[in-house]
This record gives C-alpha cells, structure tokens and sequence, in this order.
C-alpha cells in the first residue's frame, strides 16, 4: 500500500523503513529536511508540504501523522483537512488522549474523512522487533488498513501460544502484536493504561535495584553490609525468574555499559500518559495505588535524585531513545 507518514523521528522514520522493507511505499514529509532525505536515500518519495504529499499519494490518500501529541498534532490534523478530500484517511500514531480522537473522529466525520487511533508501542526497536499497536476506529476501515498493521506488527515470532484462548471470542491478530480496540479513541485509551503500567513496572525495578545498592551504605552496620554485584544481579534475574522482562533486559544492558549509570541524570520526565490513567481511574472511580505512586515519584526526580531514579533513565532511554535532562 501506498501512505504518507508525517514525523519521521525516532518511531516515524523506523515504522516508514519497515514497510518499505516490506514493499509498500511512502511519501515522507517532516520539517526536517535532513529527516526527509534519509528516508528518500531508503526508497521513499520526497514531499515538501501537505499539498504536495496529497499529490503524490494516490488516492484515497492515507495519512500516518506520528508527531508529538497536543497542539503539534492538532495541527498536522488541521492542515490535512483543509483540502482533504472525501475518503481519506488519518491514523495517529502518537499519544495523544483518547477524548481528544472522539472529538476528532465526529469532527472528521462531517468531511468525509475517516479517522484511525493508533497506540503504538515498540519504541526504537521497533523496526527489527516490530510494534504492539492498539487500534481505534471503524471496524471496516481497520480492515482495509490490514495490510499495513500487519507489517509493522511483530508477528507470531517465537512467543508460545497461549492456552486456553476462545477461538470465536477473541481476535486472531492479537497473536500477531496487534488489536482493534474499538471505536474512535479505543486504540489510545488502550495504550494509556499500557504506559500507565510500563509506569509502574519501571518504578518497581527502579526501587529493588536502590535498595540493592543502599546495602552498602556505611549507615549499616559493618556486618550487615553487602556490596552486590548489580549487573551480575540483573543478569541473573533475566534469566529463568519470574520478573524477567524486556524492562529488566534493558537495565541489565545499561548496567552492564556502566555499573553506576553516571551517564544518567535521573531527572525523570513523563509523557502525560501516566497522568491520563490517573485521570480515568478517578472518573471511574477506581484505586490505583502503584501507578499514581510512580508518577509522583518521578516528580520527586525532578527536585530529589537516587541511583533507582537513574535506572527509570536508563530504561526510558533503552527503549525509546529519551535523553533526561534536567530543567
């Protein structure tokens, strides 16, 4: 299939590679010029503005938007629509809050364009591993744009089937790395818990692994000291344990690097996700006692660093490229 991708950062530029890979074709627009000819350079078509994408997309034009969330997408949105003929479709990809794709999706709707929510996890590996997407939107539209949710998705890989699972009941593409939450805003809703407990998980590990390092404190008493080998600790616990993960991979690969993880800042910022989940589990009335503490603790590393709050940077910065730096 044939779509331009708008935003050609560190997820945008990955995703675009992977479909060419995969033989679809892409019009590539971003305001970096540089970002643009990169991706020319791997097969894709140049456009200077929305306009000239719209020309050389073919028609009905499909329009990936994978820029920052709020006002940036808001309008990248905006200037699609200005000329946007009936038919066409927008998928974001980012982040954004699920209320505001509802409003989208109506708004879309009068225009005849159709509007597709995409909460994309995958990070900066995702051209080799593939992404986990959460879909919102018409269900016939989703079908249409199969072809492309089946190439970004990671596949069946070698991740054993799940037993149990209720044939008629479920969707087939969630074996995949991929799902059609529901309707318009589903998709990032979806993915707002995700990041919500990726949140958590992170702020788990990042506490084990201070009080592992606080064994060695003088404050101690001398026999009561241990001086413990972290990355050895996160080697050994990747393997075989039952709090493996791809999170724990990636601290013990950081680990690994620099034992200390000076490198990192531990000024740990957050995405507004954390925040959204909070926000709807308030409207819904339900506690949610480990995900707000993460997030007030990553206020606390704006003001007060640890070393855990070193290992939240260093995961943030395994798998999604973000570099903390402090305000």
């Amino acid at each position: 299939m044939k779509m331009v991708m708008i935003g050609l950062g560190r997820m945008g530029g990955n995703m675009a590679r992977r479909l060419m890979d995969k033989g679809h074709e892409i019009v590539a627009f971003d305001r970096d010029a540089d970002a643009v000819a990169k991706l020319v350079e791997a097969g894709a078509e140049a456009a200077t503005s929305v306009d000239d994408a719209r020309a050389k997309a073919g028609s009905p034009v499909i329009w990936w938007v994978m820029v920052p969330a709020g006002e940036i997408t808001e309008g990248v949105i905006d200037s699609i629509c200005e000329n946007a003929a009936e038919g066409e479709i927008v998928i974001d990809g980012g982040n954004s809050f699920y209320k505001d794709d509802i409003r989208r999706a109506k708004a879309l709707a009068e225009k005849g364009v159709h509007y597709v929510d995409v909460g994309t996890s995958g990070g900066v590996w995702g051209r080799e591993r593939g992404y986990c997407m959460m879909i919102g939107g018409p269900a016939d539209i989703v079908q249409q744009l199969d072809p492309i949710f089946s190439t970004l998705a990671p596949g069946m890989g070698s991740i054993e089937r799940t037993k149990g699972r209720l044939g008629d009941a479920t969707d087939p593409r969630a074996e995949n790395g991929y799902i059609h939450a529901g309707p318009a805003g589903a998709g990032h809703f979806v993915k707002m818990v995700h990041n919500g407990i990726e949140y958590g998980l992170m702020q788990a590990y990042a506490e084990g692994f201070d009080v592992l390092k606080g064994k060695a404190s003088d404050k101690l008493p001398e026999d009561q000291r241990y001086d413990l080998n972290l990355t050895d600790i996160a080697e050994v616990w990747r393997r075989g344990s039952v709090i493996s993960s791809w999170l724990l991979d990636l601290t013990a690969l950081a680990l690994a690097k620099d034992g200390k993880l000076d490198g990192f800042s531990g000024h740990v910022a957050d995405s507004g996700e954390g925040r959204w989940t909070i926000d709807a589990a308030m409207e819904e009335a339900v506690p949610l006692n480990v995900l707000s503490a993460a997030l007030f603790a990553r206020y606390r590393s704006r003001v007060d660093h640890t070393f855990g709050d070193k290992v939240l940077s260093a995961m943030r910065f395994g798998f999604g490229g973000h570099v903390e730096i402090p305000q």
